[in-house]
């Protein structure tokens, strides 16, 4: 029997539907690959329809393994993660990834279902309140009390999440909502009169920027996240050589420019190089690019960069002055900002001196660890290790911790859009989940999940998709039978007592993995490492990897809290 082809509505044409068929159209006019959920009794009428949409849709074991997976998928490919929960626990359950999202600015669209209108604000069965508990957390949210509503808010909202400054939208639909049917254009237009981001930077301050570049003697590029959400990698590498201008980066910049090039510093913070703190302190004029000197780049905001002036290229103007004084500020996409820079070509500064004096920090301080025992496995090591086996190349998520800032620090980052992390929230259990959104987002490339043991146990029942779906991720735990920064801040300013810091009772992860039919390996020293690794990547198939690690390692240099840049510990002599 030959199918009937489908009716595609031409633009301005309506069209009879429930709201679940408008949602799922929408989302295929967004060209939305897939989506990340869970079911439940209020989105059940979407579901039933998603049933025979043609939209792939992956069910991780929690809620917040889903908008994790968004999250990862997001942060690789530029596009909106998307995520169906359904109401009351369903939609709670996602309120930490709409925090991490909003803060690190990740495009996100989160559809929550909802009790039916008749009976919101009676305190239904699994109601909950997720526009107000969500307003602090998103970047715009909906509740749709219509179903012929739903082409343009879902357009908008899409349009809202990754335009201008990134982040989440939340949208809320009662389950009556999607069962009725409404008429409706479905390409409507959309006008958003108070939401108008501002892309082309003032010209006036490109040219007051240009010429502070020219006068400075001690110029130095503050590299962001910003950079990657604007896709301006190209342009910052082409307007740092054409300048000579040093290149520090935050955490969640890293990669946008390449950590093997001459001009560039390494990651500064808290948990930075020497020689990238040392020249946040000393430069005469910082040029923050998309960064929003969050509290763990800057520390101490009374010794941060204390002789610059600061220029702060951002498109959410609301950043710029938040926390340091800025001078030259240029609200506008980094990418726009930049190619304006690039086209005035302004008198190269003279700072010979500035690049040796960096360059002499970058020799005289490296990073460090004791290795004389091989018989034990150090932590940097391992990452080390990761490195070398993927020549730099893989895709790295990681969880929070200690083993996070290792990560930062030992696997060298020379493209854009491959380490995926949770900064400005710092969410443990984000990474196994969000290490399923990458590697759908590049399937054919090498995806590794470091993790600490910490981290691991609050989202590990995502082993279940992983093995579902054969994803070939290589799970790192790096295990030290610790909750490994607390314990390492407790060690240092709580006189090493470690309060309900120290995990001696652990499953067997290797167990643990098998029992979902993943390959599973341990190491204890530094040749099991080698040889496990060797026997992971030679497989396209999900391997488990439990490094069993120097407990009491601690993450250095360090800078310590109320303390400035300049005043780093564990800093090489």
């Amino acid at each position: 029997m030959m199918q009937r082809a489908a009716v595609v509505p031409r633009k301005g044409e309506i069209t009879k539907k429930s709201g679940a068929e408008f949602m799922l159209d929408a989302l295929k006019k967004q060209e939305v690959e897939v989506i990340f959920g869970y079911p439940g009794g209020a989105v059940l009428p979407i579901y039933d329809k998603l049933y025979d949409a043609g939209i792939f849709h992956v069910l991780t074991r929690h809620e917040q393994g889903a908008i994790h997976a968004a999250e990862g998928y997001a942060r690789i490919t530029g596009k909106p993660g998307v995520v169906i929960a359904t109401s009351g626990p369903g939609a709670t359950n996602i309120v930490t990834g709409l925090a991490d999202a909003m803060i690190d600015s990740i495009p996100l669209v989160v559809f929550t279902g909802q009790v039916p209108t008749s009976v919101i604000g009676t305190d239904a069965f699994q109601e909950a309140d997720i526009l107000g508990i969500t307003t602090p957390i998103t970047k715009h949210n909906y509740q749709v009390r219509k179903p012929e509503d739903l082409p343009r808010i879902i357009k908008e909202a899409f349009y809202i999440a990754s335009s201008g400054r990134p982040g989440p939208v939340v949208i809320d639909i009662p389950k009556d909502v999607a069962i009725l049917e409404g008429m409706a254009d479905e390409d409507p237009e959309i006008h958003l009169p108070g939401y108008q981001p501002t892309l082309q930077p003032n010209y006036l301050q490109i040219r007051k920027l240009v010429e502070a570049v020219s006068a400075a003697k001690k110029p130095l590029i503050l590299a962001g996240a910003g950079v990657l959400h604007a896709k301006a990698s190209e342009q910052l590498k082409e307007y740092a050589e054409q300048q000579q201008l040093p290149v520090v980066h935050t955490l969640l910049g890293l990669g946008g420019f390449p950590a093997d090039h001459e001009l560039f510093v390494g990651m500064g913070g808290m948990h930075g190089v020497y020689s990238a703190n040392m020249a946040l302190y000393k430069c005469d004029l910082l040029i923050s690019v998309g960064a929003r000197f969050d509290d763990r780049l800057t520390m101490n905001l009374k010794t941060f960069a204390p002789n610059a002036t600061v220029a702060h290229i951002d498109i959410d103007p609301a950043e710029i002055g938040k926390n340091v004084p800025t001078k030259i500020p240029v609200v506008g996409d980094a990418k726009e900002a930049l190619l304006q820079l690039i086209e005035q070509n302004g008198k190269k500064p003279n700072h010979t001196e500035w690049l040796h004096t960096i360059n002499e920090w970058k020799k005289n301080y490296p990073l460090y660890y004791d290795q004389t025992n091989e018989q034990t496995l150090k932590p940097q090591k391992v990452i080390e290790l990761l490195h070398e086996m993927t020549n730099g190349e893989a895709i790295v998520v990681t969880d929070v911790g200690q083993h996070q800032m290792w990560a930062a620090q030992y696997y060298t980052f020379n493209k854009p859009h491959a380490w995926v992390t949770s900064g400005g929230l710092g969410t443990m259990g984000f990474c196994v989940p969000a290490a399923i959104g990458a590697q759908l987002a590049e399937p054919e490339k090498t995806v590794i999940a470091v993790v600490g043991d910490g981290g691991f146990q609050m989202t590990s029942q995502e082993l279940g998709v992983i093995a579902e779906m054969q994803l070939p991720i290589k799970i790192v735990i790096v295990n030290n039978h610790a909750l490994g920064m607390v314990r390492q801040w407790q060690e240092i300013f709580h006189n090493g007592r470690y309060s309900h810091s120290l995990l001696p009772m652990q499953p067997s992860f290797t167990k643990l993995a098998e029992a979902y039919g993943i390959q599973a390996y341990q190491a204890a020293n530094e040749n099991e490492a080698a040889e496990t690794l060797r026997k992971a990547f030679a497989i396209k198939e999900p391997v488990l990897i439990d490094m069993r690690v120097e407990n009491y390692e601690n993450v250095y240099p360090m800078v310590a809290p109320g303390k400035g840049l300049h005043e780093m510990e564990g800093v090489k002599q």
